[in-house]
């Protein structure tokens, strides 16, 4: 399946297909967050402070998201999941419909999967004979190499499944946990814009480690 970039060049499920598609300057200049220290905003912080303290483990926060995102868990169409066994995934959206050109999405994902550095595995079930049929295969695939973000060396995947569908994404492990980082390919941002915000990210991702919490 091919979908059509705002420029008109083609994107295949595997999205490395296209890295010399698309023009147009980069969303991502050089600011001060990217100089400076890092600095989890003040405005998101507490959601990420609680998620950490509520799974017991740390935590990365995007000091910069790619525009017009809101970094606050409670924004409009952001949202959270917690599963029983302390994995999260955060989502950050903004989707506009109605724009001249066609819809608009910018969607970044961060997962976190405490004490288990394994990729997981997505259930592409089909129903064969009116028997439903499991068919198991990593979330993450077709690695496009490595890049080093301070500590963190992490691995860019182009096709991947479930909430980081038509995603680029990059994993990397820290003390026996995995975590990731990924932004929808779409318009308004192009497949080179798309790596420079992840580049971004991934240089200003700061680490929020839980809080002991009074006894009660």
């Amino acid at each position: 399946m091919v979908l059509l970039g705002p420029s008109g060049c083609g994107k295949t499920t595997t999205l490395a297909l296209v890295a010399g598609c698309g023009g147009g300057t980069s969303s991502t200049t050089t600011s001060a967050v990217d100089s400076a220290s890092p600095t989890c905003p003040n405005e998101w912080r507490a959601g990420w402070q609680r998620l950490a303290n509520n799974i017991k483990a740390p935590v990365y926060c995007p000091s910069w998201l790619p525009r017009p995102l809101d970094g606050r868990f409670d924004g409009v169409f952001n949202g959270q999941t917690v599963d029983p066994d302390r994995s999260y995934l955060i989502k950050f959206l903004w989707f506009e419909p109605g724009l001249p050109g066609g819809p608009q999405e910018v969607h970044v994902v961060l997962r976190g999967q405490p004490g288990n550095p394994r990729i997981p595995a997505c259930d592409n079930s089909t129903v064969e004979g009116g028997t439903v049929i499991h068919h198991f295969s990593p979330c993450f695939s077709d690695p496009q190499g490595k890049k080093r973000f301070g500590s963190k060396v992490a691995t860019l995947y182009t096709s991947n499944q479930g909430a980081d569908q038509w995603h680029l994404l990059y994993a990397w492990r820290a003390r026996g946990t995995l975590y990731t980082l990924s932004q929808h390919v779409t318009q308004p941002y192009t497949y080179k814009q798309v790596v420079a915000n992840l580049d971004r990210m991934m240089r200003t991702l700061v680490r929020i480690k839980p809080k002991a919490q009074p006894n009660t």
